[in-house]
């Protein structure tokens, strides 16, 4: 909510897409992979796990135009089920 007081903050504030800059400067799909790590580091594997199949579905959805950075995304997403792996199975981990 921006305020109507007119201050100068008040425009530093705002929604980027009042001043017409676009909101977002990252895929959701980026967002989810960060708070997937961000799960992992704080040690609560479950809600990692979720994020994982919520990443998952939107990555395995077909979409319209295709996705040029399927390829990167799928592989990140790979990589994000072995971390969560490695973590849940630290016994396995050989290195």
């Amino acid at each position: 909510m921006v305020s109507t007081t007119g201050s100068d903050d008040d425009l530093d504030n705002a929604p980027r897409t009042l001043v017409g800059a676009p909101r977002y400067s990252r895929r959701l799909s980026d967002k989810i992979l960060l708070a997937f790590h961000h799960a992992c580091d704080q040690g609560d594997y479950e809600i990692a796990q979720q994020l994982l199949h919520i990443l998952e579905g939107m990555l395995t959805r077909r979409t319209v135009p295709p996705d040029a950075n399927r390829r990167k995304s799928i592989e990140s997403l790979v990589a994000a089920h072995e971390r969560l792996w490695h973590l849940r199975h630290p016994e396995q981990n050989y290195s």
